[in-house]
């Protein structure tokens, strides 16, 4: 008799910029990193013979938490891969349910009636999990091997080998690294233990949070939206400055209405439903020779900071430059701005110097991509 450990992936950026990845190969964030080393210890001192995983870069690297230890190979395992979201992979969450509602409820509700295009259902994706699952175990007879995945393929496999389609099983999903535990005796198995989060400690054991605001991103509408630009820019600049000598908002509007002209991915308006809450500017035309993408603007509305919007922000910054073959996210920071400083710290941007600002140095931030 032998017995796998079915393990979720840690922390990756899809869920941390609240975007739609199923097979967008997405890496691990700062705090994923540190949930792959709490997994490592969870494991210390247990026998493994073998370890499989998607070939999503997020499943491989926590992997690493068995495989690495041990002097074991990685077998990637597409079977293992996540449920394949179609013509909405890297969607931003907060679009996929304002502008495709009816898709967004039979995503979450993991209906029949889930059939992205270019994407898979429900049917397919609990057909592979199982095929990979009792495919690995026939392998491993009497061995003790470790799996790693994603959450939607998780909990479809759960439901299935349960016996029930995914939508009639109770919400329960995997937390980030969560392990589930079976025995398999050829065709058969027990459940020993499912979805099991306790080696992590309270500051990487993040549940989800149904009551973070989710953002949509369109390009800025400058007939009805100039003021808001004027706003946004001035209120930029007091976060920074004492006083708006040297504030050029003519200059700054001229500017970002270029940029727009060229690229209306450049001035983007960020918006809860069809309220506009905030701004982000990427001028997409500069720092393509060097493989960087710039930020010049990444603003909240005073209202609704500190809700889990900025790094929606971020992500879409991310997502637009990776497409574009950018290799390196950077941006403009004063040294007394602590809040930002301690925000792009948080999410993995560095300090590569300083340049000159209008009234004084300012930090150069970057974050690879």
């Amino acid at each position: 008799m032998g017995k796998i450990y079915l393990i979720r992936h840690a922390e990756a950026e899809g869920n941390l910029y609240r975007r739609v990845h199923g097979w967008y190969d997405s890496p691990l964030t700062l705090r994923g990193l540190d949930q792959v080393k709490a997994l490592e210890k969870r494991f210390q001192g247990e026998k493994i013979q073998a370890v499989y995983s998607s070939d999503l870069r997020r499943a491989k690297a926590t992997a690493q938490s068995i495989a690495r230890p041990r002097a074991l190979p990685i077998a990637e395992e597409p079977g293992l891969r996540e449920l394949h979201m179609g013509i909405y992979e890297d969607y931003p969450i907060g679009e996929m349910e304002f502008s495709h509602a009816e898709e967004y409820q039979f995503f979450r509700s993991r209906s029949p009636k889930w059939d992205p295009l270019e994407g898979e259902t429900y049917q397919q994706v609990c057909a592979r999990m199982l095929n990979a699952l009792f495919s690995i175990a026939r392998q491993h007879q009497d061995e003790t091997v470790a799996l790693f995945s994603h959450g939607t393929a998780i909990f479809s496999l759960q439901a299935t080998l349960q016996g029930q389609p995914p939508h009639l099983r109770p919400a329960v999903f995997s937390k980030n690294t969560a392990v589930s535990c079976y025995e398999m005796n050829g065709d058969s198995f027990r459940v020993l233990f499912e979805n099991d989060s306790s080696h992590l400690p309270p500051a990487l054991d993040i549940p989800s949070r149904p009551d973070v605001p989710l953002a949509r991103f369109r390009p800025i509408r400058w007939d009805q939206e100039e003021d808001f630009y004027r706003m946004a820019r001035r209120d930029a600049w007091l976060a920074v400055y004492p006083d708006l000598l040297s504030f050029d908002g003519p200059g700054f509007l001229q500017e970002a209405k270029e940029q727009s002209l060229w690229d209306p991915r450049s001035v983007q308006t960020v918006l809860l439903g069809e309220e506009p809450v905030g701004l982000l500017q990427l001028p997409t035309l500069t720092g393509a020779q060097a493989g960087i993408g710039r930020v010049a603007l990444l603003w909240i509305r005073e209202d609704h900071r500190r809700r889990g919007i900025g790094v929606q922000l971020l992500g879409q910054a991310v997502s637009t430059y990776r497409a574009m073959g950018r290799t390196s996210l950077r941006l403009q920071c004063s040294p007394q701005n602590r809040p930002a400083q301690a925000f792009y710290a948080k999410y993995g941007f560095t300090r590569l110097g300083q340049v000159p600002g209008s009234q004084g140095a300012l930090d150069l931030l970057a974050l690879p991509l």
